[in-house]
């Protein structure tokens, strides 16, 4: 058991870590993916990873806070754990500012805005949407008034506190009607150069859009 919390542990505490340097990044004006992309380039004693606008699954988000539970009954404090669970549950806020300054800057208010997510799902290409991120951005989109919908080939209808939503089938037909498409699960079967051509400003907080170049494109 403790040989599963370790390996959910490593991954949330780098997930973590990276997470804070793409806000670093944010705020020096760089962009997090060039720079993982180029310490990548170290034959050895480098392992990437990747932020993004939160972690799902059963496992990652999780798992350590059982571990960090139990060694709280034990008079241990468990500061990793407990450092990195701030910092990736804070990530879902941080991909609404983005969008919210994006928004700004077209002098458009999130009140009454058009958005669209991309992807339900905690990880691309499955339909499992367990703690996923998205279902968080989804929430704190729909408190600032905003007009949410989302797109999943894998989540026909989602529930969130209660209630039903249903994806908008034919969203991906529809790009322009939206003032910002946000991408959160990065499925593979989606034809992101489409994508962006039809659509007025992509968020993309997975680097989905990675081999496009478009000004519509703000990444995380």
């Amino acid at each position: 058991e403790l040989v599963k919390l370790l390996e959910n542990t490593f991954r949330a505490v780098n997930i973590a870590m990276i997470n804070e340097m793409a806000l670093m990044c944010h705020k020096l004006g760089l962009d997090i993916w060039e720079v993982i992309a180029a310490a990548s380039s170290k034959p050895f004693g480098f392992m990437p990873f990747y932020p993004g606008p939160g972690i799902g699954g059963h496992c990652i988000p999780l798992d350590p806070q059982y571990l960090g539970w139990k060694m709280k009954t034990l008079n241990f404090e468990p500061r990793f754990i407990e450092l990195a669970g701030v910092i990736n549950s804070s990530m879902p806020e941080h991909t609404v500012s983005r969008i919210a300054e994006l928004l700004n800057r077209r002098g458009r208010a999130m009140k009454n805005s058009k958005l669209l997510i991309i992807g339900m799902t905690y990880k691309p290409d499955i339909s499992d949407h367990r703690e996923s991120p998205a279902k968080d951005v989804f929430t704190l989109l729909k408190k600032t008034q905003a007009a949410v919908d989302f797109y999943d080939p894998y989540v026909p209808a989602i529930e969130i506190d209660g209630r039903t939503y249903r994806g908008a089938r034919n969203a991906l037909k529809n790009l322009k009607k939206y003032d910002c498409v946000i991408i959160i699960t990065p499925h593979s079967c989606i034809d992101y150069p489409a994508l962006v051509k039809g659509s007025k400003l992509v968020f993309d907080a997975r680097n989905a859009a990675r081999n496009i170049r478009s000004p519509k494109i703000h990444r995380l």
